[in-house]
């Protein structure tokens, strides 16, 4: 952007920017909230070795009970990028599969797999942000690589506010990473007037009462619809909805 006078004007307060900035104030959330989960919470995260046996077990328990989504993001090479195409194969077809890659020439190896695999509602984008290595699955379980200084761990969490800020997280950085495919085949029901502005009001966190109201709808007319735009995102939650909502394109990150 340009000032009047032609010069080029710090773009500091674009949705972008602030949006960049929140993810990154996320991510160092995440950090600590692992780390308090480990010393204060009732239900210690798992805490697994990154060597191939237990790692590759690991996500495939994970990743076989998918009943919704898998989310999951690649920085580089390494053991990660070498299982995901083996789990490609066994997660169920109902679930969505959403593969998010840092721009790192060394994953075109991995790019290269996922292209041609068949797997049922596979998505592929890269990305530039700053991302650590996750597997989300349901929105209720996630797989998260520690730091080096962690000694190569990985911890699985079932914190379900901890995993619900990771999945927000990925889908963020999400509807800003470029597509390589063309990720779902998004129902022409979802892609109505009514419909986004539903989604707005589930993102706005308004009461059904107030939502009806200012779409001058019955209270039974709205809830219907709130159940079957749930229905065709397959999310069992408003929460979850308004994730995937993003995930597919029909809201702005």
């Amino acid at each position: 952007m340009r000032d009047l006078d032609g010069s080029v004007e710090a773009e500091t307060n674009t949705p972008a920017v602030h949006l960049e900035q929140a993810l990154l104030q996320a991510h160092a959330l995440i950090e600590s909230t692992v780390t308090l989960h480990r010393r204060q919470s009732g239900v210690t995260p798992r805490v697994v070795r990154t060597d191939a046996s237990p790692f590759g077990a690991v996500l495939d328990e994970l990743t076989r009970q998918a009943r919704h989504s898998v989310c999951i993001v690649l920085t580089g090479p390494g053991e990660l990028a070498d299982i995901v195409p083996r789990l490609l194969a066994c997660i169920p077809d109902r679930a969505m599969v959403r593969v998010l890659c840092a721009a790192d020439p060394a994953l075109e190896p991995t790019l290269a797999v996922l292209r041609r695999s068949q797997a049922t509602g596979l998505g592929i984008r890269t990305s530039d942000s700053d991302l650590r290595e996750t597997v989300v699955v349901d929105g209720t379980a996630a797989f998260v690589r520690a730091d080096v200084t962690a000694g190569g761990q990985a911890f699985v969490v079932n914190d379900t506010a901890t995993v619900r800020t990771l999945e927000l997280l990925f889908a963020g950085a999400w509807s800003r990473g470029r597509k390589l495919d063309n990720p779902f085949t998004v129902s022409p029901r979802l892609r109505t007037a009514l419909t986004h502005r539903i989604l707005e009001r589930l993102r706005a966190g308004d009461t059904d009462e107030t939502a009806a109201g200012e779409l001058k709808v019955s209270l039974r007319t709205y809830r219907r619809y709130v159940a079957e735009i749930m229905r065709e995102l397959d999310a069992n939650s408003r929460f979850q909805a308004g994730v995937r909502a993003v995930e597919v394109g029909l809201l702005s990150g």
